[in-house]
């Protein structure tokens, strides 16, 4: 079974024979087998050479880097072997189509609302009262067929997380006074988490769209852009309520993340490195749980179900099948 492997500490990897070798900053060494290999993230100051670039590219494995603070920096998205030149053309035609484009658009944000609320109405059932955040939130949902532009459309989108983000100041078990989203820098710790958690999240989505024919620069929600892989963004937005704020939710109200677990620091509220560990730990942990899928009829887990989710989309690009975004039916 492929994993994906982290790195937390300083030194060098190379090429040994047909496997890697992690040599730390005091000697110790490690050997991975590439074919157990899904994806690597560094995390640390790490050298590579040409040759170790070439097995990584000839064997299909991303690396995602984030540099001393947590923050992704970018990735090594190795030369695309699967890409179809006709799917290629039907990804361009449904972007500058506009109402192809929304029709895909409003399914993403569909889906995302969707399992946002299902979020809420988890929590509402074990205790937390978040009945009034619920119904605004499909007040919102049920403007999104009626919108014409991906920018009214965003702005639901936005709207709703506004709300969402309100709630969490029930859901968690603290004193956190979230009031609202802030990025560059993040300013406190439910942003820094948050933050972290996400481009995780993006990465993953990435890592699964390699191992399909469609191409991660055309999307469809987000605006294509020159230094962005965006359609994983796109498929990202679903997959945050039901992996990222789920992970976050738990870290936190089972005190595994704390005030303890962040540093004050020229780019804002950081995570530690033992904090940033936990985290991915956790998180792979979870995307290995499996579900039986109610399509298929079979078990698979939530790292398959992004997978999934890009077959789904292709279909909808050659015309086999109307895409509906995942949402969440347990």
């Amino acid at each position: 079974m492929e994993e994906s492997y982290y790195f937390f500490t300083d030194g060098s990897i190379a090429r040994k024979d047909n496997t890697l070798r992690f040599i730390s900053e005091d000697g110790n060494k490690r050997d991975l087998p590439i074919e157990n290999i899904n994806d690597i993230y560094v995390m640390s100051e790490m050298s590579f050479n040409v040759s170790l670039l070439n097995m990584f590219a000839g064997n299909g494995i991303a690396i995602h880097f984030f540099n001393y603070y947590q923050f992704y920096i970018g990735s090594f998205y190795p030369r695309e072997q699967h890409l179809a030149g006709k799917l290629l053309t039907q990804q361009v035609e449904h972007y500058i189509n506009y109402d192809e484009r929304m029709n895909i658009a409003k399914a993403f944000i569909k889906a995302a609302s969707f399992n946002i609320y299902r979020n809420l109405r988890y929590y509402n059932g074990r205790g937390k009262n978040l009945k009034e955040y619920m119904r605004d939130i499909e007040k919102y949902r049920m403007l999104i067929d009626n919108t014409s532009t991906i920018q009214e459309l965003m702005g639901i989108e936005g709207n709703i997380r506004k709300i969402y983000y309100k709630a969490w100041n029930i859901i968690i078990d603290r004193e956190i006074n979230f009031d609202k989203r802030v990025m560059h820098p993040p300013d406190n710790m439910i942003n820094s988490i948050i933050s972290f958690v996400n481009s995780l999240i993006y990465t993953k989505v990435l890592t699964e769209i390699y191992k399909t024919q469609v191409n991660p620069t055309i999307s469809y929600l987000h605006e294509p852009g020159t230094r962005r892989f965006s359609l994983a963004l796109d498929l990202a937005e679903i997959f945050k309520p039901l992996i990222g704020d789920r992970l976050i939710f738990s870290l936190l109200n089972r005190n595994q993340i704390t005030e303890r677990s962040f540093v004050e620091g020229l780019n804002g509220l950081q995570l530690t490195k033992k904090a940033s560990q936990t985290i991915v730990e956790e998180l792979d942990s979870r995307l290995q749980t499996t579900i039986k899928h109610k399509e298929l009829g079979k078990y698979v887990s939530y790292q398959y179900l992004m997978r999934l989710e890009v077959f789904k989309l292709i279909k909808h690009l050659i015309g086999e099948k109307r895409y509906e975004g995942f949402e969440i039916w347990w």
